[in-house]
C-alpha cells in the first residue's frame, strides 16, 4: 500500500492517507478533514462519515485534492534504505 504524503492545493497544505481502491483519508491543520473516493477519470466523491457511501455532489475543494493526488509522484527511497 502506498504510504502517506503532503499535497497542496493553492494555500491549503493537505496530508493524505491511502486507504486502497482509490479512496483516500485527507488530514486538514491536523485534523481528519475528509474521505474521498474516485468516481471517474475527472470526478472525485466526498464519502458520508456515518454510512461510508459516496455523496453524489460536485465539490470543487474535493476534485482539486483528487486532481492533486493524481499528480503526485512519490519521492524516492534513498539507496541505502532499498539495500536493508
Amino acid at each position: 500500500m502506498q504510504e502517506p504524503f503532503d499535497i497542496e492545493v493553492g494555500p491549503v497544505n493537505y496530508s493524505v492517507f491511502p486507504e486502497g481502491n482509490d479512496s483516500y483519508t485527507i488530514f486538514k491543520d491536523g485534523k481528519e478533514y475528509i474521505q474521498i473516493q474516485k468516481d471517474t477519470s475527472s470526478i472525485w466523491l466526498k464519502m458520508d462519515y456515518k454510512t461510508e457511501l459516496p455523496i453524489f455532489e460536485e465539490d470543487e475543494e474535493v476534485n482539486a485534492i483528487g486532481q492533486a493526488i493524481e499528480k503526485y509522484v512519490p519521492e524516492e527511497e534513498d539507496e541505502e534504505e532499498e539495500e536493508l
